[in-house]
């Protein structure tokens, strides 16, 4: 899953991609802030290092979830939110919020408009969040190999995807050797 930046109605129409929301950001430090699902999470830490690649001083707002502070990016409480992109998808449809920014490595198939940080000049901020499945160590080979090659079948399904497409994620595998 990547990391996304929206804005929503407290930042002006005119902000459409993540260096005009800097430049606004730096014309209006009373309002240069951004909230995250919650302190020293992954989206957190990503919107901190945008703030200190950029040199542009944006201030964390914590939520506790990011259902919290969308509602507050919504109504303009928060000028920027920093959480996985699936939080803004329910959103995009509605031109109520715009998302500025993407943290994967190309565009996403959910917000293929959306450009990259590393198309915007931010390489640094190329981070995905990846869940594993794992195994005491001293799992015999043989239920290793059995238990990878049902998670591969089941990652494989068109209806594993259309479940996990509402949440941004994009289901992949690798086999425990590439994993390890």
């Amino acid at each position: 899953v990547a990391f996304a930046v929206g804005v929503g109605p407290a930042v002006p129409e005119s902000v459409k991609n993540i260096k005009d929301f800097l430049a606004w950001a730096q014309a209006n430090p009373s309002l240069a802030n951004y909230g995250s699902p919650g302190a020293g999470s992954p989206p957190h830490m990503e919107a901190a290092l945008l703030s200190k690649e950029s040199g542009v001083e944006l201030r964390h707002v914590p939520y506790r979830g990011s259902a919290p502070g969308i509602q507050d990016l919504l109504g303009g409480q928060v000028t920027a939110f920093s959480s996985p992109i699936g939080d803004y998808l329910p959103h995009l449809k509605t031109g109520k919020l715009r998302v500025l920014a993407i943290s994967s490595p190309t565009r996403s198939r959910f917000a293929p408009d959306v450009p990259t940080y590393t198309e915007q000049g931010f390489k640094a901020l190329e981070q995905l969040e990846w869940y594993g499945v794992f195994m005491p160590a001293r799992t015999p080979q043989a239920l290793v190999d059995r238990a990878s090659a049902a998670i591969k079948e089941f990652l494989a399904g068109a209806e594993v995807a259309e479940a996990f497409a509402p949440f941004g994620l994009e289901p992949t595998y690798q086999s425990p050797a590439e994993l390890g």
